[in-house]
Formats: C-alpha cells, sequence, structure tokens
C-alpha cells in the first residue's frame, strides 16, 4: 500500500512539473502589455474606445503569428481614470505575466503617467503617452524612458494656433484678437497653460484661461464669461462628459459652434453625438482620422471582429476616433517590439531592449503601406533626443452625422517649442540628479 501511494505521489508530482513546464514554455515565447485601463466613470468612453482598438490590434497581430512567432497576451486593471488606482495597478503588473515580460505601458492618463514616470524609469519599463503627458519628456536625453509618441502638448496647441491664424488670414492676424481656453482641471488641462501664455505674448493676442473642474458637468459661470468677453475663438481642452457640456453651453448663451476648436481629446464622436444639434461645425484636431477603409482596420475586421472576437462592447463603435487612436497605438507599439527584435532576437523582450525600439521607430510611407497605415498613421521618426516625432495634426468638422477632414498637415512650431522643452527637462534633470544622456554617442 505504502509503495503504491509512493507511486502515485510520484506521478503526481511529474504532472504537475509537466504542466508548469509547458506554461513556462508558453509564456517563454509571449511578450507582455500591462494594460492599467479604465471602463467605468466618466471618461469611459475614451477609455473602452482606445482599449478596444489597442486590444484588437493585439489579437490581430496574433493571428497573423505574432512577432516574428513571439505572441502578444495583456492583461487589464481597472483604474476608473483615478491616480491612485492607477499606480496600484503600475505596480501589480510591471513584472510580467506568467514569465512573459512587460514590453511597456500605456495609462492614457496624465495623472497616472506623472505619477509612474520616476517609477517605470527606475523599473526601465518603457511609458507610451500617445498624444498626452509630460511635454518635456519630449527630450529622451533626460527622459529615456518616457515616449510622448505622435504630439505632445504644446505642440497640440501651438499647432492650434497656427491654423486659427490661417483662418484669420495669416499669422500677422493675430494680434488683437481674443482666444478664450476651456481647461479641464487635471493636470492633463493645466499642462499647455504656460505655453499658451508665451504664444499669447509672441503673436499679440489676447487671451483668457478659463479652467472647468473635473468632471466637467458645470460650465455655466464659464460660459456666461465668454458671452461677456466675446472672444474670437475658443479652445476646448476637454476630456469625457466635459465636451458635449461645452458644446450645449455654447449653444445656450449664442456662441457659433464653427468658432469652437476641440482638441485631441475633444476630438471623437462620443463628444459629440450626445450634444446633438448643438455639436454641427463644431471643429476639432487630429492626429489620425475616423473610418474603416484602411487596409489594417479590415484585416482586424475580418481576423477579429467578424471572428466574434473584438473588444467592442458596441461593435458601431469600430472605426470610431477613439477606436482607431488605439488601433495607431497599438501599430506604434508592436513596431517597436519588431525593431527591438532585429537588434536582440526574435523573443520575449526586456522594457529596456523595447525602450530602444521605440527610439529607433522610423514609420515612412514605405513602411506605413506595408502595415496598411498609410493614411492613418503619420510618419513618424523618432531619436534619442526626440521622443514625439511627429508634431503635426490635421483639422475636422462634424456636419450633424460624421466627422470631415478640412485641412492638410498643420504644424507645430517646433523650433518655438524645443528650446522650451530643452529647458524644463533641464530644470527636471537638475532636481532629479539626472545626468543627461550624449544624444551624439547613442546608437
Amino acid at each position: 500500500m505504502t509503495h503504491r501511494l509512493s507511486l502515485r505521489r510520484l506521478a503526481l508530482g511529474l504532472a504537475v512539473i509537466t504542466a508548469t513546464l509547458a506554461g513556462t514554455a508558453q509564456a517563454a515565447n509571449e511578450q507582455y502589455f500591462p494594460l492599467q485601463s479604465y471602463r467605468v466613470g466618466p471618461y469611459a468612453a475614451g477609455g473602452t474606445g482606445f482599449f478596444g482598438g489597442f486590444i484588437d490590434y493585439l489579437q490581430y497581430v496574433n493571428a497573423k503569428g505574432g512577432v516574428n512567432g513571439v505572441k502578444l497576451t495583456w492583461s487589464e486593471c481597472e483604474t476608473e481614470y483615478v491616480v491612485e488606482k492607477g499606480v496600484e495597478c503600475y505596480e501589480r503588473l510591471k513584472g510580467g505575466l506568467n514569465g512573459a515580460p512587460a514590453a511597456a505601458t500605456n495609462p492614457l492618463s496624465v495623472g497616472i503617467a506623472y505619477a509612474t514616470l520616476d517609477r517605470s524609469t527606475a523599473d526601465k519599463l518603457p511609458l507610451i503617452t500617445i498624444n498626452h503627458g509630460r511635454t518635456d519628456s519630449t527630450d529622451g536625453s533626460v527622459f529615456p524612458y518616457v515616449f510622448a509618441l505622435q504630439l505632445n502638448p504644446y505642440s497640440e496647441v501651438s499647432a492650434i494656433i497656427n491654423y486659427i491664424g490661417q483662418r484669420e488670414g495669416g499669422a500677422d492676424k493675430l494680434k488683437g484678437k481674443k482666444i478664450a481656453v476651456l481647461y479641464h482641471g487635471s493636470p492633463y488641462g493645466k499642462e499647455t497653460n504656460g505655453v499658451l501664455e508665451t504664444l499669447a505674448q509672441n503673436a499679440g493676442f489676447e487671451l483668457t484661461l478659463l479652467e472647468v473642474p473635473h468632471p466637467g458637468n458645470e460650465q455655466q459661470s464659464q460660459w456666461l464669461n465668454i458671452r461677456r468677453l466675446k472672444p474670437d475663438w475658443v479652445i476646448l481642452r476637454g476630456w469625457g462628459v466635459m465636451n458635449p457640456v461645452a458644446l450645449k453651453s455654447a449653444q445656450k448663451v449664442g456662441y457659433p459652434a464653427d468658432h469652437i476648436i476641440g482638441n485631441i481629446w475633444s476630438n471623437s464622436e462620443e463628444d459629440v453625438v450626445p450634444a446633438g444639434n448643438a455639436a454641427k461645425g463644431f471643429i476639432s484636431i487630429t492626429t489620425h482620422p475616423s473610418g474603416t477603409d484602411f487596409p489594417v482596420l479590415q484585416g482586424i475586421k475580418q481576423s477579429v471582429v467578424d471572428a466574434g472576437k473584438g473588444n467592442l462592447a458596441d461593435p458601431k463603435r469600430f472605426g470610431t476616433v477613439y477606436y482607431n487612436l488605439g488601433v495607431v497605438n497599438g501599430i506604434l507599439n508592436v513596431e517597436a517590439v519588431r525593431l527591438a527584435q532585429e537588434k536582440y532576437g526574435a523573443k520575449p523582450l526586456t522594457g529596456e531592449q523595447v525602450r530602444w525600439g521605440f527610439e529607433h521607430l522610423n514609420l515612412d510611407d514605405a513602411r506605413l503601406q506595408a502595415l496598411g497605415a498609410k493614411g492613418l498613421v503619420q510618419p513618424l521618426k523618432l531619436s534619442c533626443a526626440d521622443h514625439e516625432g511627429g508634431g503635426a495634426v490635421r483639422f475636422q468638422q462634424w456636419d450633424g452625422q460624421r466627422w470631415n477632414l478640412i485641412s492638410d498637415w498643420v504644424q507645430a512650431d517646433r523650433a518655438l517649442l524645443r528650446p522650451i522643452i530643452e529647458a524644463s527637462a533641464a530644470q527636471y534633470a537638475k532636481e532629479k540628479g539626472i545626468t543627461p544622456r550624449d544624444c551624439s554617442k547613442e546608437q
């Protein structure tokens, strides 16, 4: 009897070891993406759209065999867009999943990005803040692990001011104009106030900054102020519920929607549809168009959505602005992994190795064509010194049913902004005791 029990225990032990080794072998060929997502709360529309597109792109890559045979895996941790929860999620997920190493974090929150920036650098795990984040992280010599991909906040407002100049008949016509900025009362909303004051001083326009407390349901006093000021243009730097409330409030005080310009987080279908007729004519910027005609979107539809694996609860949101931004973000993350594999081998990589891939992103028209994303993603080239890589936007206008592009690419004044960014980064380096990298020696 004792002999039989020993054999059973031995067999059971071997089975456990075999299962463990099998699981380890599977994880050994997986690359992990920790997702600090938010699917509830006042900003759920942005979170569900963005992370839905991001996850669907990862599924699409897996359906095609992964990245050189390395499959992509992920897990979500709900932050509700709350900084403390975002930090908790970061700590919970940063170590990887079942042996699969983490590639990068993508919190889609300025507050969470600020709160985890030092942690990400210490942990050597890239922090991706596409179209948002801390502007001076554009300077990779000081912020090696932070990437404000495509469009940093300073570039955003600079491009908007340049567009207003075009609409007024030239940059010199900005002098004497009145521009009001309605901004979200959060680190994200306040990020551009200083540079807007600089732009106003340089161009000679009169600037009024109006804060809207989180989450943005109450705006009556701000719009009564706008009615009194009679600005030529209003820049809306909103987020979530704040955007449709702003458009409805503008209509109540008689301010024309076609002289309100939304920023990158005031540019989705979810921002205008709830406002109904009040949104018609509203203008916003975009780094990417909505729509489903791009080959990569068609590939996702065929391989993921039509197969019943799509991440969106409402399939009608497929191809919307937030969803497509998630797809764009997925493309940039996966492309960084692919590039890093060229240097370090076709295997799961550490965050430090993936960082090298991000810093060497070079998406020209030929590569975008190969990815099925030409026209969806703007050409992008990063370096040690430049962790943004783009800095251009187009403008779109809501006709009551859909967004229509109304401009070519409008570039930010990067020559003006770069010294401001470098000075801020240098101050941060001084405060933190950081020795900036010599980018001339980076390869």
